[in-house]
This record gives C-alpha cells, structure tokens and sequence, in this order.
C-alpha cells in the first residue's frame, strides 16, 4: 500500500516521464511534426509542447518552459505558427505520442482503461492556479483513443510537477542557466549535455556559475558548497510537496495501483531505446537513482 506523500510525488514522476517523454523522442513525432510542416527538431519541440497555450509569442514561451536561452526559443517561435498553426500541431503530436506508445508499449493499451478514472480524477481535483502548461493541458479535450488519452492525461500531470518546479526555482532567485549549473555540479551529470541542449553558451554558463558562486553556491573550483546541496535538496523536497497534492484525492491504495498500472509500460518504453541516457530531462534510466529535471 502506497503512502500519498512527497516521495510517492517522486516516485509517480519516474513513471509518468517515460511514457511522457515519447513525444520528444520517438521517430512518429519527429515524423509528424516534419509532415505538419514543423522545422527540425527544435521547432517541433517548442510547437508540440507550447501548442496548448495556443500561438503565443517568444516570451511566454521563455517563461514558461524557464530554462532555454532566449535566442533558442525565438528562432522556432513564433515561425512556427506561420508554418503550422497550434491546432495542427495539437492534432500530430497526439496522434504520434499514442503511435509511439503503442509501439513501445504494448501494455499500454491495457493499462490505459484500468489507470484512465485515477489519473482523470488527479487531473480533475488539481489547482491550476500559477500553472501555465498544465491548465492549458487540462483545458484540451481527452483523445477517443484510450491510448492517446492516457497520454494526454500523463502529460498534463507532468506538466503540473514542471510548473511546480519551475514556481520553486523563480522562488529561490535561480534562473533558467543557474538551475542547470546548480544541478549539474550537485548531480554530477555532464554539464555540456545540459548547456548546449538548452542553448546556453559557454560565456552563459560562466556567468551563471559565477553568480552562484557569489552566493557562496559554488566554491572557487566550481563544486557545491554544503549550502548548495541544501538548497537543492530543499528545491527537490518543495517540487514534490507541491506536486503531491492532487494525488490526495486517491486512497492508498488506488496510489499504489496507479504506480503499479503505469510502472511496465514506462519500463518498456525505457528498455525500447526511444529515450536517450543521459538526457537534459534528468530521467535515470529504469536501474538509476531518481533525478528530478530542472525542467
């Protein structure tokens, strides 16, 4: 019997990412957003993810998804909507995530009509207050196909733990370059797989690490001090505090057996090679240890 509490939130990220992550990775995306009319991979990134907020321009983007330099961001947006307009994009990446999922999944589909009431009823008792990505989320209609349905419903309640992430993050004065510095140093993950994926140059990436160090984040070899290991510690435990609360609408049980329903299809989708390790999200791989992603 699972306990609804911050380290369930944890524990329930590292199963919903995978199935999530198929939209970013997996060849039926990547197609579906070349046949839509999407640009390369970055267009269809920034489209495919912001499309539910409708065609909004550069900043709100920057400042929803926090942690890509500016000019990463506008050289997709706003193009893409001249190329693809977001309903267009809303309909492929659906219809690709739910191809994917099928394909890497296969248990997928059976999970979906036995998990689909508890995530909807999560997704439901929500708050979206502060909430950018996951109130545009919630607002679209549920596929019919259960499968794309259950993605969607994936998407949505990741998409309230990114926010949430992201709240915590602006709190604590960190911005979209010194949280991947700070994550990087603390986690021990390479940082040139972080900088160069989010767009940050190597000039950024020294300034960020040097403005953490002038808050004693960093010591003079760029490694963490025991103030910075707190602070990410504390960033971690506030991200899944807020990330619990609409799963308190579920008995202990009903936990448990979301995770128990979601946990062998995310562990096919991680053993079918679709999800590059290491990747800028910070998903371990099916043995790793948990890592939140700075977004």
């Amino acid at each position: 019997m699972a306990r609804v509490d911050a380290a369930f939130a944890r524990t329930v990220w590292q199963v919903l990412e995978p199935l999530h992550a198929v939209t970013y990775f997996a060849p039926e995306s990547h197609e579906a957003q070349r046949v839509v009319g999407l640009r390369g991979f970055w267009m269809g990134y920034f489209a495919a993810r912001a499309a539910p907020l409708g065609a909004v321009t550069a900043g709100v983007v920057e400042a929803a998804f926090h942690n890509f330099h500016p000019a990463k961001v506008r050289r997709a947006i706003p193009d893409a909507w001249h190329f693809a307009p977001p309903e267009a994009v809303l309909r492929a990446r659906a219809e690709a995530a739910t191809a994917a999922l099928r394909r890497t999944a296969p248990s997928a589909a059976d999970a979906a009509t036995r998990v689909l009431p508890l995530l909807e009823r999560t997704v439901a008792v929500a708050d979206g207050a502060g909430r950018p990505l996951f109130a545009a989320n919630r607002g679209l209609p549920a596929p019919d196909d259960p499968v794309g349905a259950l993605w969607q419903a994936v998407t949505t309640l990741r998409e309230h733990r990114g926010d949430g992430h992201v709240a915590v993050l602006t709190a604590e004065g960190l911005d979209g370059c010194e949280a991947h510095v700070l994550f990087a140093a603390c986690e021990d993950v390479p940082a040139e797989t972080l900088r160069t994926n989010r767009g940050w140059s190597e000039e950024d990436w020294q300034a960020a690490a040097d403005r953490l160090a002038a808050r004693g984040l960093l010591d003079s070899a760029g490694h963490p001090t025991a103030e910075a290991l707190g602070l990410r510690a504390h960033v971690e435990a506030r991200t899944d505090a807020l990330a619990v609360r609409p799963y308190l609408a579920l008995t202990a049980d009903e936990a448990a057996e979301l995770v128990g329903l979601l946990g062998v299809p995310a562990d096919q989708v991680l053993t079918s090679g679709t999800i590059p390790f290491p990747n800028p999200m910070g998903l371990p791989a099916r043995d790793g240890r948990g890592r939140r992603p700075t977004g």
